[in-house]
């Protein structure tokens, strides 16, 4: 018997038995008991893409304990590319002036107009670089649940210690699915949930976060409510971060708040280190809230994109839709500078790379 024989009896016999497996299957799809279709939606069995180690090098417990976490800005070449010469000097200065973790990506470094490679980018390249000297937390939320499942896994699997995550904005969901949401991405590392009603349109309740507290990954809440929202959780063992700079010195020092998510320790960290850490201190928090308030006059980041402009720090390219603050508030901005003390704020002779 040839082999061409061998291999066309073998097939006809694979056939035949294909054919006869057929005919059992519908026969049994024929006295099955017919099932209507079902209201509930299959629950989604997402494994998130982990790696030991990964989870070795990120500890939640080392993320409780920061004080001073800056939300850095991002800086921009002329042709609108991240200028990472002038980022390097504006982490470095961080470092220098004590500040222990980052947000990359975050409102003040316009995660919102990054694609999502140049935003794991910027992570990735900061923790190359700076992420043996300081904590690189990677903002990888989303309204989509879907992207930040995806953007999570990238922040960690390119090093971030920990990921800023904000509730759905926009396409608001219920309580129940910012639940869902949260669960989706807190088993994959170290996780600070964002809390910033004005922009996201709704508010992240109690419920919620003491919800989410039951996972050891919840390292802790960024709360821009105010201090009485800050108080109830930190009543019952939840960190929080204040995330709104005029009201962190009471934040810290009277409702029991760990520390501050900054914006103003872009300009002047070693004040904003010594106003979270030295003791309460109302002398220096009345001193700072002029630059602060000066800050915050439009939405966030557009003074602080004008101000590092002015002091050179970065080149005066704004992503629109942000513009710089007109000729008056940018006098205003030098007054400040004189009253506060030029030695304070960050140069651009002492951020130099910005060209």
């Amino acid at each position: 018997m040839s082999a061409v024989y061998q291999q066309f009896s073998a097939f006809r016999s694979l056939k035949e038995a294909a054919s006869q497996f057929q005919l059992l299957d519908n026969h049994k799809r024929r006295n099955a008991k017919w099932r209507s279709p079902r209201a509930a939606i299959i629950p989604n069995f997402h494994l998130p893409m982990r790696s030991y180690e990964v989870k070795n090098r990120t500890n939640t417990e080392d993320i409780k304990s920061l004080r001073l976490i800056t939300a850095i800005k991002t800086p921009y070449l002329p042709d609108g590319r991240f200028d990472l010469e002038a980022y390097d000097a504006l982490v470095n200065m961080q470092i220098e002036h004590g500040a222990e973790g980052v947000i990359v990506g975050g409102t003040t470094g316009e995660g919102q107009l990054m694609s999502w490679d140049e935003h794991i980018m910027l992570i990735g390249h900061t923790v190359n670089c700076f992420g043996g000297s300081i904590k690189v937390i990677g903002n990888t939320g989303s309204n989509s649940t879907r992207e930040a499942i995806h953007a999570t896994e990238q922040g960690f699997a390119v090093g971030m210690h920990a990921a800023l995550h904000i509730n759905p904005y926009y396409g608001k969901t219920s309580l129940e699915g910012l639940i869902s949401h949260f669960e989706s991405v807190l088993p994959m590392g170290p996780t600070i949930i964002y809390n910033v009603p004005s922009r996201t349109g709704q508010d992240i309740p109690p419920h919620v976060i003491q919800t989410m507290a039951r996972s050891p990954n919840l390292a802790g809440v960024k709360e821009c409510v105010g201090n009485d929202r800050i108080e109830q959780y930190t009543s019952n063992g939840i960190i929080v971060w204040s995330g709104n700079d005029d009201q962190c010195h009471d934040s810290r020092w009277d409702y029991g708040a760990t520390g501050v998510i900054s914006v103003t320790s872009n300009l002047v960290p070693g004040l904003m280190r010594e106003l979270m850490f030295q003791a309460k201190n109302p002398s220096l928090n009345s001193k700072l809230l002029p630059l602060i308030q000066w800050l915050f006059q439009e939405p966030n980041p557009i003074g602080l994109n004008t101000a590092l402009a002015q002091l050179g720090v970065v080149r005066p390219v704004f992503r629109l839709p942000y513009i710089p603050l007109p000729l008056a508030k940018r006098v205003e901005f030098v007054n400040i500078v004189k009253e506060l003390g030029q030695g304070e704020f960050c140069w651009r002779e002492r951020c130099s790379g910005s060209g």
